[in-house]
């Protein structure tokens, strides 16, 4: 008698993730998102979801991946899924941090009075982690200050004043979408003070280049 897994049955969706098939690349992760995307699966995507706190770590890492692919093509399908997301950004594992804010990113424009709810512990989470936490944090900030929020610009600009260089460019590009929302004469002043301290010329332009847009902004 043969034993093994019917082929007529469905494949459950965590053995579909790359380290289930022993894979080394994100394809079949990306191909999953895209697939449930697609489908709109609640119930695969709430396995997911629920897998972020309670399966081995590799599992961990591709179901953080699949959820915020996921998000980039359809938010509506992670949104109810916002507290284990909120939850992850607790966890001591990097990658699940980066990713739940990448994802809860994905949330910002469709769900802003949600993340604007979680704004503290978005913001102490990208505080404490990475690059990619940081500007997923800002992308977020952006959004909501687009839309209105004035906390979240008052933020925007006081990380604008002291980041990185190297992502300084980035975060003022961003800044820029929320602008005609808020304060123009303001983000150029904060602008202008970092693009004559900042040494690199490619960085420099960058700025410029916000700058002149905003110029555009305050002519009209």
């Amino acid at each position: 008698m043969v034993s093994g897994r019917d082929p007529a049955q469905p494949v459950g969706v965590l053995a579909r993730l790359a380290s289930a098939l022993g894979r080394g690349d994100e394809k079949p992760n990306q191909e999953l998102a895209a697939a449930l995307a697609a489908s709109g699966n609640g119930d695969d995507i709430a396995v997911l979801a629920h897998a972020l706190a309670t399966a081995a770590k590799p599992v961990r890492h591709d179901a953080i991946k699949v959820l915020y692919e996921i998000g980039a093509l359809r938010p509506d399908l992670i949104a109810p899924h916002a507290q284990a997301l909120l939850t992850a950004l607790k966890s001591r594992d990097n990658r699940i941090v980066w990713g739940a804010l990448t994802a809860l990113d994905t949330l910002a424009a469709t769900a802003p009075e949600l993340i604007a709810a979680h704004l503290p512990d978005i913001l102490d989470a990208a505080d404490q982690g990475s690059v990619i936490a940081k500007d997923k944090a800002v992308s977020m900030l952006a959004t909501l200050a687009a839309n209105g929020n004035s906390f979240a610009w008052d933020r925007l600009l006081a990380i604008l004043r002291t980041s990185a260089d190297n992502q300084t460019p980035m975060y003022a590009e961003q800044a820029l979408r929320a602008a005609p929302m808020q304060n123009v004469e303001a983000l150029a002043e904060v602008v202008g003070a970092r693009a004559g301290s900042i040494p690199q010329s490619a960085k420099r332009t960058r700025l410029e280049k916000v700058l002149r847009r905003l110029a555009t902004l305050k002519a009209k």
